[in-house]
């Protein structure tokens, strides 16, 4: 389970630093996306660094397993969120936020078993 949660953890990581990245640099796909769900442009840097914080936290809980769980749970709850602000502006092109709800909730799962 631990090796299972290392490879989830480690490519969610990544995934979430390169949106983290892409989203303090206003992207414009990015950015075409946050204001569908409308988005305050003030919340971007905030967003960013929810997002880093969660890389960070699931990397770090290769080592301490409560900071994993704790990422992993908080990652789970921000891409939840994310679903439910395309659903609230009936966005339904959320295939991204879902699948990464998923991911997250997947690390989660395996990092609670390890």
């Amino acid at each position: 389970m631990f090796i299972a949660y290392a490879v989830v953890a480690g490519l969610l990581a990544l995934v979430l630093a390169a949106s983290a990245t892409f989203t303090l640099q206003r992207n414009e796909a990015v950015m075409a996306s946050m204001r569908k769900v409308e988005v305050p442009d003030a919340w971007l840097p905030r967003l960013a660094a929810l997002k880093a914080a969660g890389a960070v936290g699931l990397v770090a809980g290769l080592w301490v397993t409560p900071l994993g769980v704790a990422a992993a749970a908080g990652v789970t709850l921000y891409f939840i969120g994310a679903v439910i602000s395309h659903l609230r502006v009936k966005d339904f092109e959320l295939a991204p936020a879902a699948v990464l709800a998923l991911v997250a909730a997947v690390a989660l799962a395996l990092r609670v078993a390890a």
